[in-house]
């Protein structure tokens, strides 16, 4: 008795469980022949994710990645902002409301002595605003010459550009002397806007062309002589400029 005693407490102390044995009797009969158990880590696996309240919580005290202000860095950049210091829109298309004003007043008086660093400036805005006067104008009166205005114009300009060139020793730029013959095209306007009201075909229109082309012919020869520094040769440089706005003197008056 004794001895079947020992074996039943032999036998309730072992560690034989039946989880164990289904175990391997699993693993032999799908695939592990040799009856070798899985060894299961007893370590907690990683986590894949951990979200913010669990890291928050878990007493984590250092510093999440988060960009930092460097105030030298951006004190010692090489981009400056000069938005505010950029110039009018007006000015970067050359368009300058003083200069402009100042050339017409040159142009209607011709006795005022010239601003030649005023005058080389290519400015074409006046020019271009006083040809569509003048087109206007001599539209109004019932005359449709745009086409005409405008040739004469760029042809006009080449000419004297050549002329100019020939005769001063610095040279003047076709911007230059668009810019000139387009702002003493001025009394033009005037003449022509005359012409809506009454003929000019007549004694007094014919006298009053002959003025006005010798008042735009000597603005424009005032100009180029003060500009080119060609002392002497305003009346040499005023009989090109006659003959180019008697043409629009014969548009006007005809």
């Amino acid at each position: 008795m004794s001895t079947m005693g020992e074996l039943d407490s032999d036998f309730y102390q072992s560690n034989y469980t039946i989880d164990n044995q289904d175990q391997d009797y699993n693993a032999a009969a799908y695939g592990n022949p040799y009856g070798l158990r899985e060894q299961h880590s007893m370590e907690p696996h990683p986590a894949a994710f951990i979200p913010p309240e669990m890291s928050a919580s878990s007493g984590y005290t250092g510093q999440y990645f988060q960009p930092t202000y460097d105030s030298s860095y951006y004190s010692q950049s090489a981009y400056v902002d000069t938005f505010g210091e950029e110039p009018p829109l007006l000015e970067e298309l050359g368009i300058n409301f003083d200069h402009i004003w100042q050339k017409t007043l040159t142009v209607l008086n011709p006795l005022k002595p010239a601003d030649g660093s005023i005058m080389t400036e290519t400015d074409l805005a006046g020019p271009m605003l006083f040809c569509i006067a003048l087109g206007a104008t001599l539209l109004l009166a019932g005359k449709v010459q745009f086409g005409y205005v405008y040739g004469m114009s760029a042809i006009g300009c080449l000419g004297i550009h050549a002329l100019l060139n020939l005769m001063s020793t610095s040279g003047v730029s076709y911007g230059c002397v668009a810019s000139v013959l387009g702002y003493c095209l001025l009394p033009m306007v005037i003449l022509s806007s005359c012409a809506i009201f009454f003929s000019l075909q007549g004694t007094i229109g014919t006298i009053s062309a002959i003025i006005i082309i010798g008042w735009c012919s000597l603005s424009a020869s005032k100009i180029f002589s003060s500009a080119l520094t060609m002392e002497g040769q305003q009346l040499l440089v005023a009989y090109p400029c006659a003959l180019l706005y008697g043409l629009f003197a014969l548009l006007t008056v005809f």
